[in-house]
């Protein structure tokens, strides 16, 4: 088993150093639990259709699909790290329970304790605090579906290894990088200290270091420092499970954490498009189907979102349409790893169906693909030609080091409709120009408004750009929407607007003044949970700056014809995308 590159394998999901050795050979040491406090319930689960195919002998994670039917997940070769660290966190736990049926069971039963048989050897890779975290809450959820039918020998190795793993837990748990790992190993061991006999005394400490993250890591306005939506709802379906397990416990949840859910609520809801799903920005994705509302409802909380920004975004809400733009600099330091050059791009949601879209996180299709989807070209705003508007340092592959300044932001509601105008200065230094950007959304939700301006607006733009116009080449610009794969766009008007059709039945327009030229082009959207980007498509408002001052307006609108409401029921159940 070990031989094969699953169970020994290296990497944040493997990589056991001498250190990591001696910790779990001690973490071996102290009575096991015997059982539990009180009946576990599945907190966390997966998807059906995922489930299915681990049943069948297909496994995707990050980005790979190995097809072995009738072979452990313990015996396949790991193609990379971020691999082996998904197998070794055991979500697929929640997928293989989402179906429940006997093939499952055995499935879950047979890797987890193929995962146990190894442990005791020292050897077993995915001991990092923020993976063990993340196994010990799924081991946990799903004890039920792990122990039935089990011979008594098999239910004693279960709690000695999840005994040895929260022990672990308990003196490594400060090495986890602040942030998301952080909050995934504390509650791991709050979740599993809780529900394990005689484990209790051990949650103490964590308690206490997750009330200080959530003073620390969660701002007054409910965001994170890596200001990605999905990373921002991660940890508030930790801190929701972490307060279910006090209150089973009939302990007092801390201020601190009742506070950090109460000012995170409000500003999930503000990231929230029409159909459920998270903006995608800085690395996030949409969030597993149905995770989002079910965390808010699960916590209780009822904010509503605020009047300001949230997390950095601003947010226009009319009708049944959501317009969510980035309007602040990309994070830098440790939180900017995954950070993209999105400042003024946007998405458009027209009820339950996306239409402008970013390109998304290309991290699970490659490092060429990875840092494509970071760049400006990959979202919904304006670009100069082979200049992001913030930019990688030339000693850093993975932090913006040039990040675009940004320049303030503006937003209003009247009766017309929705406001927001904002600018950076991402291009003040290099070709002398500021980008602002200014959206309105009508009363309706059905017509949005954009204009996009560039020009030198201190004398020391005015200096630096002159000179590169008195070239007389002018300086290319792109305006780009990105537009979702399920969108069927075709130009229009001799090709002077683009008509695009939703599932749900709805016709969008593009038009613009003219002063640019439109065309259609091809674009990817990028996603977890594929082999491959999903072919798309962009429009594309290409034009010179050969002035001071250059300004782009369009329009994307329902068609005329396109009624107020569409009862859109015809919408399937996602499946699992290969």
């Amino acid at each position: 088993m070990a031989g094969q590159g699953g169970v020994r394998g290296s990497a944040r999901g493997g990589g056991i150093t001498l250190g990591n050795q001696l910790a779990i050979w001690r973490a071996g040491f102290g009575k096991a639990a015997s059982g539990f406090v009180s009946q576990p319930e599945p907190r966390s689960i997966g998807l059906f259709s995922r489930g299915k195919q681990l049943v069948a002998g297909n496994f995707l994670f990050a980005g790979h699909l190995i097809e072995a039917p009738g072979q452990s997940i313990w015996d396949l070769r790991t193609p990379d790290a971020a691999f082996a660290a998904e197998i070794h966190g055991f979500g697929w736990l929640d997928d293989l329970a989402a179906v429940a049926d006997a093939p499952a069971r055995k499935r879950a039963q047979d890797w987890t304790y193929g995962w146990i048989a190894a442990t005791p050897k020292g050897t077993a890779a995915g001991w990092t605090p923020d993976l063990t975290g993340r196994r010990l809450i799924r081991w946990i959820n799903h004890a039920p579906f792990l122990l039935v039918g089990r011979p008594s020998t098999d239910s004693a190795a279960y709690f000695a290894s999840a005994s040895r793993q929260l022990r672990f837990l308990a003196r490594s748990w400060t090495k986890a990088q602040p942030g998301l790992p952080r909050f995934e190993a504390l509650t791991g061991l709050i979740v599993a200290g809780l529900a394990l006999d005689g484990m209790q005394t051990l949650t103490r400490p964590a308690l206490a270091a997750l009330a200080q993250d959530c003073r620390q890591e969660i701002d007054a306005g409910g965001g994170i420092p890596t200001r990605n939506p999905e990373d921002l709802l991660e940890v508030f379906t930790l801190l929701n499970w972490a307060r279910l397990a006090l209150a089973e416990a009939a302990a007092d949840v801390p201020p601190d954490i009742q506070a950090a859910m109460e000012r995170i609520a409000p500003t999930l809801r503000a990231l929230r498009h029409a159909d459920g799903g998270l903006a995608r920005f800085h690395g996030g994705g949409r969030g597993m189907e149905g995770r989002l509302d079910t965390s808010l409802a699960l916590s209780g909380v009822r904010g509503a979102p605020g009047q300001g920004l949230a997390m950095g975004f601003a947010r226009l809400s009319s009708g049944r349409t959501t317009v969510i733009m980035d309007c602040a600099a990309p994070p830098g330091g440790l939180a900017g790893q995954s950070a993209h050059a999105s400042t003024l791009g946007f998405e458009l949601t027209s009820g339950r169906r996306p239409l402008v879209v970013n390109c998304g996180s290309g991290s699970p299709f490659g490092a060429e693909w990875r840092r494509a989807g970071r760049a400006t070209a990959s979202h919904s705003t304006l670009s100069l030609e082979g200049f992001s508007s913030s930019r990688f340092g030339r000693s850093s592959q993975d932090i913006l080091i040039d990040r675009a300044p940004f320049l303030g932001v503006t937003q209003a509601q009247d009766n017309a409709g929705f406001h927001a105008s904002a600018a950076h200065g991402g291009w003040s230094l290099t070709h002398g120009l500021t980008h602002g950007r200014v959206l309105s959304l009508d009363i309706a939700g059905r017509r949005l408004t954009g204009t996009d301006l560039l020009e030198a607006r201190t004398p020391t733009e005015t200096r630096i750009l002159s000179p590169l116009l008195a070239k007389g080449a002018g300086i290319p610009f792109a305006v780009r929407l990105h537009l979702h794969p399920d969108v069927d766009a075709q130009l229009d008007m001799g090709g002077t607007a683009v008509s695009m059709a939703l599932k749900s039945g709805e016709i969008w327009v593009f038009r613009h003044d003219g002063r640019c030229e439109l065309t259609l082009q091809s674009s990817v959207y990028l996603e977890r949970g594929r082999l491959q980007p999903r072919a798309t498509k962009q429009i594309v408002l290409s034009g010179l700056v050969t002035a001071l001052q250059t300004r782009i307006g369009w329009t994307l609108a329902k068609a005329q014809d396109t009624p107020l409401a569409i009862r859109d029921l015809d919408r399937e159940e996602l499946p699992v995308p290969v």
